[in-house]
């Protein structure tokens, strides 16, 4: 079968590789369509940590459970058409057993085991870690299998904190691949949304998406203070140390920053002012992908069409070292998808 493998570090080869075999609760999908995240790239380049090469690429799929292995019955049925990832980590195994699990926090589990390479023909993937789909979902929903789960995730976790429906909520990089699913997905859960980003394009395409509001960068802080006088939560989807510096100036009294995205560790990091961080009584927090449960809730909102993914580009896999060229060069908004079929 086909495959793309990171030879080395910026280098990826579409390798003809070994059909695998499903087996304890494992399942073999065949792989209809794969979607190129932005932490993919941040993989090819090195940018977070250096994996050993040769190593397999991709974490987003939707494809067809073509065989079984024990166990995996219980599960998922020959013939499902199933959604697969959960954002990479965790998206092959968790303990269940733990603490984190069973907080519903399965991404945390010391015993996770991070989904790596669906930028294949076919692959094999614990069965308990599937979600079925409904026929109202479509192939091309493929970047819901980590960017819409992440911002779901993310956004779901705003009710803890008391900002409930009717509050004001910042997008941070609104016209990316997971801030065009938050604009919606807040919109869906009743929150007032400031979309913000660069340039007249990005922000047109916000307002596309739902926004109740589309800034620019340049003009955020000043427009966000006059009209609302600072937002309940900003939520990062850029994965630039400015994103998260500009989402804390956005924050009224009381407010949450939600980090999301990851910059490149050569960014460094950036820094609070622990008196005025603690006067204004701010909370922080990390959200990292999501859970199985959340990524049914996040199918079901999408099945009802209250979330489209914005596709901006699509390619076969061969294509894939073009596509990565174009997503460091923003060339698109929206996601990029791979046609496998």
């Amino acid at each position: 079968m086909r495959a793309a493998i990171v030879e080395k570090i910026g280098e990826i080869t579409i390798k003809d590789v070994p059909k695998p075999s499903p087996g304890h609760e494992e399942a073999l999908v065949k792989i209809s369509t794969v979607g190129v995240c932005h932490s993919d790239l941040h993989m090819v380049k090195g940018d977070w940590v250096k994996v050993p090469t040769p190593f397999p690429l991709g974490h987003e799929a939707i494809g067809i459970v073509e065989e079984l292995g024990p166990g995996s019955e219980e599960f998922v049925k020959k013939g499902d058409r199933v959604i697969l990832g959960l954002g990479g980590t965790a998206g092959a195994y968790w303990c269940g057993a733990c603490e984190y699990c069973l907080a519903g926090k399965p991404m945390l589990c010391q015993r996770r085991i991070q989904l790596q390479g669906v930028f294949a023909e076919y692959f094999v993937v614990w069965a308990k870690a599937l979600v079925k789909l409904p026929d109202e979902i479509e192939n091309n929903e493929v970047p819901l299998a980590c960017a819409g789960l992440t911002a779901y995730s993310a956004i779901k976790k705003l009710a803890k904190f008391g900002i409930q429906a009717g509050k004001t909520v910042a997008i941070v990089g609104a016209a990316g691949g997971l801030g065009h699913y938050g604009i919606q997905i807040a919109k869906a859960l009743g929150y007032k949304v400031i979309g913000v980003d660069i340039g007249p394009e990005k922000l047109e395409f916000i307002k596309k998406m739902g926004a109740d509001l589309a800034v620019d960068v340049s003009e955020a802080v000043k427009i966000v203070k006059e009209q609302f006088n600072g937002v309940n939560a900003s939520i990062v989807f850029s994965s630039k140390l400015a994103g998260f510096e500009l989402g804390l100036k956005l924050l009224k009294r009381g407010g949450v920053l939600v980090a999301v995205a990851l910059p490149a560790l050569s960014e460094g990091s950036f820094s609070i002012n622990p008196f005025g961080f603690i006067l204004r009584g701010f909370h922080i927090i990390g959200s990292l992908v999501g859970n199985v449960q959340e990524m049914r809730e996040l199918i079901q909102l999408a099945a009802d069409g209250k979330v489209k993914t914005h596709i901006g580009r699509i390619a076969k896999l061969s294509e894939i070292n073009e596509v990565f060229e174009e997503l460091e060069k923003a060339k698109f908004v929206g996601r990029a998808i791979l046609e496998i079929d």
